[in-house]
């Protein structure tokens, strides 16, 4: 029998209770694919990482969430980055992921990541069609919908209003349909990010998925906003640009994430990290 010690990390959290949380296994070596799959079904958090040992950077990272495992997630990335700092010290760390070597830097507890140059591909449904995916009116849909990679794709779906983000009810079926990417490894994802912005430097903003035919919310969604920068660089938006985006507020898990385009269009994205417990499986 082997014990293996984890963390349990809020990110995006403004206090002790609230963000999203994540389980950070701080040494994977001896744990295969199936295990760790296991244990992210275990904790049924959105994600749970593992580390170990890199020759690329400060650490590798493998990134589970129940059911599959991501090349890149953005709380996970900011929460682990904490852990590997706990365990190997520095506030500039590198981390190893499928979808390559992120660095990611702390001031305090406050942790920011680059990403990745977004990718964009034009998104084919119309605007009546992502409507009726989000339970809105085509009047609700700003131009222009794409789907984002800055190494997690995901569909993005600017909308007019705060409102507008507040009665958004995804049909899981038409997410599926209209919202659907591919894995690394095969398999499929759909997803649908929706924001709006509110003045003078502000968003809204709420990420959907479908699970076991339901709707399930995210409370605070990492990769997304970093996706939510690509798309700023995508249309030409004004930069350098800072935005504060509140997400969370419909699961009762308030977020707070900042999204910075600098005038390069470099994408970082950035929050505060809270650790709220360890302990031990023993396998």
């Amino acid at each position: 029998m082997t014990s293996y010690a984890f963390r349990i990390i809020n990110v995006f959290a403004e206090e002790r209770l609230a963000g999203n949380p994540l389980a950070v296994f701080e040494d994977g070596h001896g744990l295969d694919d199936a295990t760790m799959q296991a244990l992210a079904l275990q904790f049924n958090l959105s994600e749970t990482t593992f580390i170990l040992p890199s020759t690329r950077a400060t650490a590798c990272v493998r990134i589970f969430t129940p059911t599959f495992e991501m090349p890149f997630a953005g709380h996970p990335t900011l929460g682990t980055a904490h852990v590997v700092r706990a365990l190997k010290g520095g506030d500039a760390v590198t981390l190893e992921m499928r979808a390559g070597v992120i660095p990611v830097r702390a001031r305090g507890d406050e942790w920011t990541l680059r990403a990745n140059a977004p990718r964009t591909r034009a998104v084919t449904a119309s605007r009546d069609e992502l409507a009726a995916m989000l339970g809105l009116v085509a009047s609700d849909i700003r131009s222009e919908p794409l789907f984002v990679d800055t190494g997690s794709e995901q569909l993005l779906v600017p909308l007019t209003s705060v409102a507008a983000v507040r009665r958004c009810q995804p049909t899981a079926d038409l997410l599926v349909k209209h919202g659907s990417v591919a894995l690394p490894g095969g398999g499929s994802r759909a997803t649908a990010y929706v924001w709006a912005e509110v003045a003078p430097d502000g968003a809204l903003a709420r990420f959907f998925f479908p699970k076991h035919g339901a709707i399930v919310e995210d409370p605070g969604t990492g990769s997304a906003c970093a996706n939510l920068g690509g798309w700023l660089v995508a249309t030409g938006a004004s930069r350098p640009r800072t935005l504060t985006i509140a997400q969370g507020e419909a699961v009762g898990r308030r977020c707070r994430l900042r999204l910075t385009v600098d005038a390069e269009g470099g994408v970082f994205v950035s929050g505060r990290v809270v650790e709220l417990g360890r302990g031990t499986i023993t396998l």
